[in-house]
């Protein structure tokens, strides 16, 4: 059994996958909390993405047929997985979870879509990361919604065609430039989340406090939003730390002074930035006399991989400013300079 597979069950029917959401009631448990909306309804932001998403469930729903493919676009933490699990809850379908570096073979991702009811969503996390002979077996199944087996080598090879039923692929990558275009032209529906706003990222906050059962003030929750880099996956994860210190500190309330203490602890600064972010950009300024520098001879700096600093440190940094990506390289700009209090030309 991979481990790496997960099928959700979106009815009260006995159909089950590895895992079902619908969890035996030795297994339930208070502590199990999960802050994911479940419904576009309660889903916050993204305005652009949900009013299209709306739209297509709605007139499959009319015309009685699945989805069109989906690829969801976007920086980590901004609601991908969120979306595809909202998706099959509104579509009434069961949902598939996997991710492209698990399908190693063929063999993985057609044990999985045989498997694929009617109407079916298969949901794959960092879909530009499937091997190159594994994304070939994708375009038949998304196509014509078949796949292709070879038996035998030679004068004795024989080629069948299974038919599979009709199912919804939606995939999400932080990195879309990394697909290949066969790929990238079979989806139906493409979509780009974007960063959060400071007052979308408070009702966000709001809302998974008053499910967490904690009290946090109106500037309690801003402070905590300005600090969120403008995703809700670090805004919930900046929540829980600070409701932890908010109830041995200040009883449990939340308050302004609350989220800034806690968050000194935490490594975050006025602007959300982490220690890897300020390291980042004091190895450009200090070590590179700011730039522009590879993002190879940044990594090899601060010793961590490539991909962590394009994917995750960078994109929230080029979006506030604090770092410019030229073609001869990576710059830091006179914000980032000012911000760290460091010297442009100091080394």
């Amino acid at each position: 059994m991979d481990s790496d597979i997960i099928t959700f069950s979106s009815d009260n029917s006995d159909k089950k996958g590895v895992v079902s959401e619908h969890l035996a009631q030795e297994d339930r448990s208070p502590d199990i909390v999960s802050l994911r909306p479940t419904r576009f309804d309660d889903y916050i932001g993204q305005k652009d993405a949900v009013d299209t998403l709306k739209i297509a469930i709605q007139a499959a729903k009319l015309r009685n047929e699945p989805l069109d493919h989906i690829l969801l676009h976007g920086p980590p933490g901004l609601g991908k997985t969120t979306v595809s699990h909202i998706i099959a809850n509104e579509m009434g379908r069961e949902l598939t979870v996997t991710s492209g570096p698990t399908l190693e073979k063929g063999g993985d991702l057609v044990g999985i879509l045989t498997h694929l009811g009617e109407g079916d969503i298969l949901f794959v996390d960092e879909i530009h990361r499937i091997p190159k002979v594994v994304e070939e077996f994708l375009y038949p199944a998304m196509e014509d919604f078949a796949v292709d087996f070879v038996f035998d080598k030679g004068i004795h090879a024989r080629s069948h065609r299974f038919r599979l039923k009709q199912f919804v692929l939606i995939g999400a990558t932080t990195r879309v430039g990394l697909l290949s275009a066969p790929l990238r032209d079979r989806f139906g529906i493409f979509r780009t989340l974007d960063f959060y706003s400071d007052e979308q990222l408070m009702v966000i906050i709001k809302r998974s406090a008053a499910i967490l059962s904690t009290r946090i003030s109106d500037e309690g929750a801003m402070a905590l939003a300005r600090r969120s880099r403008g995703t809700p996956r670090v805004a919930n994860r900046l929540l829980k730390r600070v409701r932890d210190y908010a109830q041995v500190k200040y009883d449990g309330q939340v308050s302004i002074s609350c989220v800034e203490e806690a968050l000194v602890l935490e490594g975050i600064d006025n602007l959300g930035l982490t220690r890897l972010d300020r390291s980042y950009l004091k190895t450009i300024i200090s070590f590179y006399n700011g730039g522009p520098v590879g993002i190879e001879a940044i990594a090899a700096t601060l010793q961590e991989e490539t991909d962590t600093l394009v994917d995750v440190v960078e994109p929230y940094l080029l979006k506030i400013g604090l770092v410019l990506r030229t073609s001869s390289g990576r710059r830091a700009s006179e914000a980032a300079c000012r911000h760290l209090k460091l010297d442009l030309k100091s080394k």
